[in-house]
């Protein structure tokens, strides 16, 4: 019997496995795969510092499973969406060669075709505008759902854009892996009265 890969064990994989690939798909860009570790992994692992322990994750918008793979090697249950064919068969792979089944779960195909479920955190690495995120989310949410949203630059601006359309405990947290980026926190998030009676 093959003794359980600690988790570095399991990082070193992953990074391995997402290098090899960039040969044959853009996952993430060259330039980052040199500092992979901080870029991307410590990048993601940030993200369980800013919600309760446990709890399950839903990650729209995988890509090349950032942050969700992370955070499922990391302890987290995770509910993976990818609807490019390429990417989403590289994230099968990632689950089964890591043997990640009992933590992360695959959707491969766009947010819009998956079941109504409720998450106790969603995160969403480079999805979509908060706008778009929000409107598209919201069905998998609670009121104590913790929203968990890298949004690099442009954080600040993106809230600002719902600000009037959307309610919630919404506050903006520097990242701990670039110190121009930035994270948004929310929890209690609801469209405004004023924007339900418009539709």
């Amino acid at each position: 019997m093959t003794a359980p890969r600690t988790t570095e064990a399991l990082l070193a994989a992953y990074t391995a496995m997402v290098r090899d690939e960039a040969a044959r798909q853009n996952l993430v860009s060259a330039a980052s795969l040199d500092a992979f570790e901080t870029r991307h992994i410590d990048d993601s692992a940030q993200l369980l510092d800013l919600a309760p322990p446990g709890g399950h994750w839903l990650d729209i918008g995988s890509g090349a499973g950032l942050p969700g793979i992370v955070l499922a090697i990391l302890g987290a249950e995770v509910r993976l969406v990818e609807s490019r064919r390429l990417r989403a068969t590289f994230l099968a792979d990632v689950i089964a060669a890591l043997d990640l089944g009992d933590r992360a779960t695959l959707h491969a195909g766009r947010i819009e075709t998956m079941p109504t479920e409720r998450f106790d955190r969603i995160t969403a690495r480079a999805y979509a505008p908060l706008p778009k995120l929000l409107d598209t989310a919201v069905r998998f949410s609670d009121r104590a759902t913790v929203w968990i949203l890298p949004k690099g630059r442009t954080a600040s601006s993106e809230l600002d854009a719902v600000r009037g359309t959307w309610q919630g405990a919404f506050r903006v947290v520097s990242s701990r892996t670039d110190a121009d980026a930035a994270i948004v926190v929310a929890t209690d998030v609801r469209q405004t009265t004023r924007r339900k009676e418009s539709r």
